[in-house]
């Protein structure tokens, strides 16, 4: 384990975030997954899922399972529980099938009850989705952000984002997806994660 990652068992993580979009975009949207070492990015991989689809979940296990850092990796970390809009993840799938922990981090608690509409009555599948966010339970306030985890205890999560927030409280990996995927997009990365 690196000595930046000491008092955490993650030392090789990837992270998640998926590229800006449109609101009248329909079909599929890029998503990039920064992988460290340590505090070192180490490599770059990217996929793509349909807008308010369902195929997130697989997408996501494809991409590890077959990278050649899959071998090495400990922790999947997500911005948020979705991909695309509404491609909601699930996370016990995520987690079950790969078989490391996830940790998924948003800067803000999210409006569930405004999710739950919004999913309820505009997005297919809807309610299916509706049923992977309730079962995984809201997010818990932790090191300054809010998470919602598999596979790592409370303190597990909060010495890993601690240990990898190293500019402000997004854990590297989150950010740096954030920065790439804004980058490839628009030309430029802008805003914050």
């Amino acid at each position: 384990m690196t000595s930046e990652l000491r008092g955490t068992r993650f030392s090789h993580i990837v992270g998640f975030d998926d590229c800006p979009f449109s609101r009248d975009h329909r079909g599929d949207v890029s998503f990039i997954g920064a992988i460290y070492s340590g505090r070192r990015l180490e490599g770059v991989v990217s996929g793509k899922v349909r807008r308010d689809g369902v195929n997130s979940t697989r997408e996501l296990i494809r991409l590890v399972r077959d990278s050649k850092f899959a071998g090495h990796l400990q922790l999947v970390m997500l911005q948020g529980i979705a991909l695309a809009g509404f491609n909601v993840v699930d996370v016990e799938k995520l987690h079950e099938t790969l078989g490391i922990p996830v940790l998924v981090i948003a800067r803000y608690a999210p409006r569930r009850e405004a999710i739950r509409k919004a999913l309820l009555e505009h997005v297919p599948a809807g309610a299916r989705k509706w049923r992977l966010i309730e079962r995984l339970g809201p997010m818990e306030p932790l090191a300054g952000i809010y998470v919602q985890r598999r596979g790592l205890d409370r303190e597990e999560a909060s010495a890993v984002i601690r240990a990898t927030a190293i500019n402000g409280v997004i854990p590297e990996p989150l950010r740096t997806a954030h920065l790439i995927a804004g980058g490839i997009t628009d030309g430029e990365s802008r805003g914050r994660t």
